[in-house]
């Protein structure tokens, strides 16, 4: 019996309305729409679907379907004809979220869209309140029997871990923990997730995934963008909330976690917890052995010189903001005691790289001769999670020639050339676990705690330390304090250039 088909059923959506607050705004346009066209030509969503947009930009029904699909329109998903509405109106009136309610029945009148309404928060977070005491005000928080009612928000989730709190109060005043949905589209990454797939599908590498053998492991997010148009979004949140307490903690979590004793999703997340728990919290005064920040300055070349983060549009001209952040964490468990973590991310860095690396101990006793270790790394592991997604091996092996010389050599995975499926993008795979209600790959309230409390004392070390920020050139890769930071052990950064 082919299973194919039966397989695709089971990752379908069911009949719901996406409802998406923010509709007009940039992440809609980029990476909602797309992935909603990319589920409907994989045949993902019913024809009994319907897509709401809600924002403050006064537009009508057809005025909105050019906004969000442009020239092509509907050529993409022609089940969604007539099954695409707008809803202009302020995020704090109560009459955006009656005349919201009311185009919902329409639609399961209509479409039979079975009152499955998933609510995704695509705003700017300020507006996350309003938006949800206003569904709760117009009782769209609660489904009718047989349905759902599910709220997907975006992050930052808080500010720290004060406000990450308050927020949670405003959430679980209208909605249940299982009806939330926190988004993190790194971890809608297949390659994200082929960590775990590496870790528990693979009994060779589990011996060796410990202290015992580990030397230390280096989390790597750089880009090679600055800051664009965002200067005014990222004055407020620097490096340290927009990467590290989401998209790198997430990636730490998922590769230092215990095996989780079912694969669902409570088990998965519980284990997260349980890491993010281990992590040693950093005190005030040990901030400055632990952490380091920076803030790019004018670099590069005679011909492509770059702007530095002051000259930016929307950036104070004598910000304190950091543009990059690095970090040693020590994770105080069985497994783990022992090894430190050193985790970095950075704008205007020479490369655009995220990756995984663990680098192994080197051999207690080596019996061959200094002389012939030409080039010899320590052998590590590396989960390159993009560009070029895969997986590297790094060990020595012989020279071929007369002599005994031994070098670094790697085994290479890659997704590309092995795998001839196409790689849903993430918002396309996040889009539909919460319309289909699985849980596992959206973070749960402990989780954003666990990674608030590691963050915030540096956060808050940073925001009371007066001294001149370190600097460091546009297509560089980072302050030299970074450097020092790992080097103190005698370690260093892996540069991809």
């Amino acid at each position: 019996m082919d299973t194919a088909p039966q397989l695709a059923q089971e990752r379908s959506a069911p009949p719901a309305t996406l409802v998406i607050f923010g509709a007009s705004g940039d992440l809609t346009r980029r990476k909602l729409i797309p992935a909603v066209e990319s589920l409907a030509r994989h045949h993902r969503i019913p024809g009994e679907f319907a897509l709401v947009g809600v924002a403050r930009t006064a537009m009508n029904d057809e005025q909105f379907v050019a906004k969000a699909l442009g020239d092509k329109g509907l050529r993409d998903m022609p089940q969604l004809q007539g099954g695409i509405r707008y809803v202009p109106g302020g995020y704090d009136d109560p009459d955006t979220y009656k005349r919201l309610a009311e185009v919902l029945d329409e639609l399961d009148a209509q479409r039979g869209t079975a009152g499955n309404r998933l609510f995704y928060l695509s705003t700017p977070a300020e507006a996350f309140e309003p938006v949800i005491n206003g569904l709760a005000g117009a009782g769209l928080n609660h489904a009718r029997e047989g349905a759902f009612a599910r709220l997907v928000i975006e992050k930052p989730y808080g500010n720290d871990l004060h406000t990450a709190r308050k927020l949670d109060a405003v959430v679980h005043a209208a909605f249940d923990e299982p009806q939330v949905f926190r988004i993190d589209h790194y971890l809608g990454k297949d390659t994200v997730q082929n960590v775990l797939a590496l870790r528990f599908a693979n009994s060779i590498f589990q011996p060796i995934w410990d202290r015992s053998w580990v030397d230390h492991v280096q989390i790597t997010v750089a880009e090679t963008l600055g800051v664009g148009t965002r200067g005014g979004f990222y004055e407020h949140a620097g490096a340290m909330r927009d990467i590290v307490q989401n998209h790198v903690l997430q990636v730490l979590a998922l590769a230092l976690m215990e095996p989780p004793a079912s694969f669902d999703a409570e088990g998965l997340r519980n284990e997260k917890v349980k890491l993010l728990q281990a992590v040693r919290l950093p005190t005030n005064r040990d901030v400055a052995d632990l952490a380091v920040r920076g803030q790019y300055t004018r670099g590069g070349t005679r011909s492509d010189l770059m702007a530095g983060y002051r000259e930016e549009e929307g950036v104070d001209p004598l910000s304190r903001t950091e543009t990059y952040a690095a970090m040693r964490l020590n994770v105080d468990n069985w497994r783990w005691a022992g090894v430190p973590f050193y985790v970095r991310t950075g704008k205007r860095l020479p490369a655009r790289v995220t990756e995984v690396a663990l680098q192994f101990q080197r051999p207690p006793h080596l019996p061959i001769p200094t002389a012939q270790l030409t080039e010899l790394d320590a052998d590590a592991l590396i989960l390159r999670i993009q560009p070029n997604e895969g997986i590297s091996l790094r060990f020595g092996a012989k020279v071929p020639g007369h002599s005994f010389r031994v070098r670094t050599a790697s085994m290479d995975f890659s997704y590309d050339q092995t795998f001839r499926e196409e790689s849903p993008e993430a918002y396309e795979r996040l889009l539909l676990d919460a319309l289909v209600g699985d849980p596992t790959l959206f973070i749960r309230s402990d989780e954003v705690e666990q990674c608030w409390r590691i963050v915030d004392p540096i956060i808050e070390h940073w925001a009371n330390d007066q001294s001149p920020i370190p600097t460091y050139e546009a297509a560089s890769w980072g302050p030299t304090d970074a450097d020092r930071l790992i080097g103190r052990s005698g370690r260093k950064w892996r540069n991809h250039i």
